[in-house]
């Protein structure tokens, strides 16, 4: 099993939270059901429900239930699960464009679950696999289109390696402009790659969160404070920070 580089669990009296992250996925999952509000995140989501199911509301639209969903990039949602859950995040590149969310049925939650290495009916520990765990989903969902090298490089730059490097620096060092980049990430990904960063600089904080306090995890990501690092959280996942580390009500 390929352990995750980034990762923590938390045991707070009957409810435990699971965090991790690496090059292909990250995951958060909880032991017991879950709401979040709406929100517009800039990456796949897989909602995983153990042994429940999860429901995904659009502003006007009816609800979507299934024993699991895949839900698209930049799809303004709320989300639920009715039991235990793992959710697993995809960049959005990472997997083809899709429009809609996509229903996932029981045999196919079980396969994914397993990939991951979950056998415990309140969830994964730390020791996740994530590799295994996107590979699977791939075949469910199908192959991504290549990116172009460039955009590939610039993403990962302003993600991964050097979050704080300036836009301009970034398209320096691929042979463009700047606006020419922003051009091209925008066509081939879709979204624009200031809200990229920012998706980057959140898993950085989150990943940060049980050894520090979120003003800290905010500053350590490179968000402007913990105002800005909520918000972000509130827009990308429909939750605070605050809520992923302690019991709500």
């Amino acid at each position: 099993m390929i352990r995750s580089p980034r990762a923590w669990a938390l045991e707070q009296n009957d409810r435990r939270t699971v965090f991790a992250s690496g090059t292909e996925a990250t995951m958060f999952a909880e032991s017991r059901p879950f709401h979040v509000a709406l929100h517009r995140l800039p990456a796949w989501k897989a909602v995983l429900p153990i042994g429940g199911h999860a429901r995904l509301l659009q502003p006007g639209r009816p609800t979507v239930a299934a024993p699991g969903l895949i839900v698209p990039p930049q799809l303004a949602h709320s989300c639920a699960a009715t039991s235990p859950y793992v959710a697993l995040f995809i960049d959005s590149w990472l997997l083809p464009s899709y429009p809609e969310p996509i229903r996932l049925d029981a045999g196919e939650v079980r396969r994914l679950l397993a990939a991951l290495g979950t056998t415990d009916s309140h969830g994964p520990d730390a020791g996740v696999d994530l590799a295994a765990g996107y590979t699977e989903l791939r075949a469910l969902a199908g192959y991504p289109t290549p990116l172009d090298p460039r955009v590939a490089h610039a993403i990962h730059l302003c993600t991964l390696r050097d979050p704080d490097m300036p836009i301009t620096s970034i398209a320096d060092e691929v042979g463009l402009s700047a606006p020419r980049l922003r051009a091209l990430v925008r066509q081939d990904v879709g979204i624009a790659l200031a809200r990229l960063r920012r998706w980057g600089r959140l898993r950085t904080a989150i990943a940060d969160l049980p050894d520090s306090t979120a003003a800290l995890a905010a500053a350590t990501a490179g968000f402007a404070d913990q105002a800005h690092l909520t918000r972000t959280a509130r827009d990308f996942i429909g939750r605070t920070p605050a809520s992923l580390r302690r019991a709500e009500a």
